[in-house]
């Protein structure tokens, strides 16, 4: 399968700033794989669909994202790959205006997302940061999970096991007839 490149996130949104809020476009980009950061491997190209409409600010970007990650189960540690398919909601505002080419004062809203300097929507950070918020911060291969035997390691899940009671430490072993008088 041929997977499109990260650029394929990028938008030319200058058409839709000039024209009056309420006007949309519709975007699908699929077979995209972005790097995630160092905890998150795509184990499917994302399949990215939105709808950008023009807001009096800027542009709001509405959609859905579809992946699947690679992980290990947190408990048995058996490989899995993990469905992801979340909604994008987010407002995106202008770094330079569209009429004068100044740049726009971004000190109110400093942690808003920017278009680029040339009208650009990159999808890139949003889908990234969907993706990465939708992913569980300890997966596992199903609810029920029994994980593996704190002393020999062997899957609870393929055959429960029991081990033979540990020898007491004999320093520790007059502590088992300790009774305690609960009457004081």
């Amino acid at each position: 399968m041929t997977t499109a490149p990260a650029d394929a996130l990028v938008v030319n949104v200058a058409g839709l700033l000039g024209e009056s809020p309420g006007s949309h476009r519709d975007v699908a980009v699929a077979g995209v794989r972005l790097d995630l950061g160092a905890d998150l491997v795509q184990a499917a190209p994302l399949a990215v669909g939105v709808r950008v409409a023009r807001t009096n600010r800027g542009v709001f970007v509405t959609g859905r994202v579809r992946t699947s990650l690679a992980d290990t189960c947190g408990r048995c540690l058996v490989a899995l790959e993990i469905p992801i398919d979340v909604s994008i909601e987010e407002e995106v505002l202008p770094l330079i205006e569209l009429q004068s080419g100044l740049p726009v004062d971004t000190t109110a809203e400093p942690e808003a997302f920017r278009l680029t300097d040339h009208h650009e929507l990159d999808l890139e950070p949003l889908v990234r940061e969907a993706v990465q918020l939708a992913a569980p911060i300890a997966p596992t291969c199903r609810p029920d999970c029994a994980g593996l035997c704190p002393v020999c390691g062997e899957d609870l899940n393929a055959r429960p096991h029991e081990h033979a009671d540990e020898p007491v430490d004999p320093r520790l072993a007059a502590l088992a007839d300790l009774r305690i008088d609960e009457e004081r």
